[in-house]
């Protein structure tokens, strides 16, 4: 299968630059120069990775990822974002952006940042079919399946990006312990984040609104004041 990554980015030096790097990711990188062109493209098809830069002509970035979110099957996205706004990082997070990177940023670590997002979508969607006793998680209500990569709620499949369901994951295999962010950057991120701690409270309030019965009043993923974050000991 073709695997294509759409750019959307209007500085024209950055964005001919980084396609160079993301070219040997892929069998093709198309560029769109402005937000308009950018969201027709990405509702047009699938795409192996959206790279989308927030601030955009005509559409912005925030808007093209909220539509890619509600009206197409779940597409990965790394989000470029101005490094003097960490409003800006916390709405691409919260908007459903699987990673940001904050501009000035390297090609290489560009690269890093979606080459490890397109492994996490491979095992996501070309994992074998899950053997008995594969270390399936049974946790209340919630049942975690990571040879299949599946989360189901009550019985109903709940639909994770890559990253939250590794989030999950993570949580739900040590009930009880508890978690410093910076702890979760290193484990489940698997590189640094510049202290960016607000990466792991968007995604843990992404996990809630989509398992817990009452995602404000949390009993699954709790919230330790000062410390982190843990997944209850016991669920009934």
């Amino acid at each position: 299968m073709t695997r294509r990554i759409l750019l959307v980015e209007d500085e024209q030096d950055i964005a001919e630059l980084a396609a160079l790097h993301l070219e040997d990711l892929c069998d093709d990188v198309h560029i769109a120069n402005d937000g308009n062109d950018g969201l027709r493209l990405a509702l047009s098809q699938d795409w192996a990775l959206i790279v989308l830069d927030l601030r955009l002509p005509g559409v912005d970035g925030l808007e093209i990822c909220r539509r890619v979110r509600r009206e197409r099957q779940y597409q990965p996205i790394l989000m470029l974002t101005s490094k003097s706004s960490e409003l800006d990082r916390v709405l691409g997070l919260e908007s459903g952006a699987d990673d940001y990177l904050t501009k000035p940023f390297s090609v290489l670590e560009l690269a890093a940042r979606a080459r490890a997002i397109l492994r996490r979508v491979d095992a996501l969607r070309g994992a074998p079919v899950a053997e008995p006793d594969s270390g399936a998680i049974a946790a209340g209500p919630v049942s975690i399946d990571p040879s299949r990569r599946e989360v189901t709620l009550h019985g109903e499949s709940v639909e994770l990006t890559a990253r939250e369901f590794d989030l999950l994951e993570h949580l739900a295999r040590h009930p009880g312990r508890v978690f410093r962010r910076s702890d979760l950057l290193d484990q489940v991120w698997g590189y640094g984040h510049e202290g960016y701690e607000h990466t792991v409270n968007s995604h843990i309030n992404r996990l809630r609104a989509k398992i817990e019965p009452d995602p404000s009043h949390p009993s699954m993923i709790v919230t330790v004041w000062g410390v982190g974050y843990k997944f209850a000991a016991a669920l009934q």
